[in-house]
């Protein structure tokens, strides 16, 4: 069976990014593909060291045991990943980019283990700078050899307080054709 993981990259676990996630979830659902959420607040998730102990030893995990490898695993599992994060000064949280930066190594010096894979980034905004969160997630998906699917504007919603994003129409509608056009890809690459 399909499943997508969905990483709610917020500080806030049932705030604006995790409202999004779950409207794309919907969509995804209603085609019968499983979802799981992973909310990354209150993970104390750090940044990639640099070591290189994970090309070294090739076992498709972070050589830091403690943190991040519950997450690759999730997404090795899955046919399908999400990446949601708030806008933090005009880019992702520090969990997400620590998330990015590892999982992606990872997956990079082991073969591009993320490759087909089904990609899509979702971003909660109050005003402005999400367009550069949107593009730090896609670059996992493109650099990891990923299929990321297109939605009717750029995947993100706009809100402030937590559930303003629910006011938002156009982002939810958003949310909505991403989730339909992320379960069309996945079953003509899965099924």
């Amino acid at each position: 069976m399909i499943k997508v993981i969905g990483f709610n990259g917020s500080a806030r676990k049932d705030g604006n990014t995790a409202i999004l996630i779950r409207q794309v979830f919907t969509e995804l659902e209603n085609e019968g593909i499983r979802t799981e959420l992973v909310d990354l607040s209150g993970k104390k998730l750090h940044g990639c060291l640099a070591c290189y102990k994970c090309r070294d030893n090739q076992d498709r995990r972070c050589a830091v045991k403690d943190d991040v490898n519950f997450c690759i695993d999730k997404m090795e599992e899955a046919q399908g990943v999400i990446l949601g994060s708030p806008t933090y000064f005009t880019d992702v949280s520090v969990e997400m980019k620590a998330l990015i930066d590892r999982a992606g190594m990872v997956a990079k010096v082991n073969g591009d283990m993320f490759r087909l894979k089904v990609g899509a980034g979702v971003v909660a905004v109050r005003r402005a700078g999400s367009t550069h969160v949107f593009d730090t997630l896609n670059h996992l998906f493109f650099i990891s050899q990923m299929v990321v699917p297109g939605s009717s504007y750029w995947n993100m919603g706009i809100g402030r307080e937590k559930g303003d994003v629910l006011n938002d129409e156009e982002g939810l509608l958003t949310m909505k054709n991403l989730g339909r056009n992320m379960a069309y890809v996945l079953q003509k690459l899965y099924s």
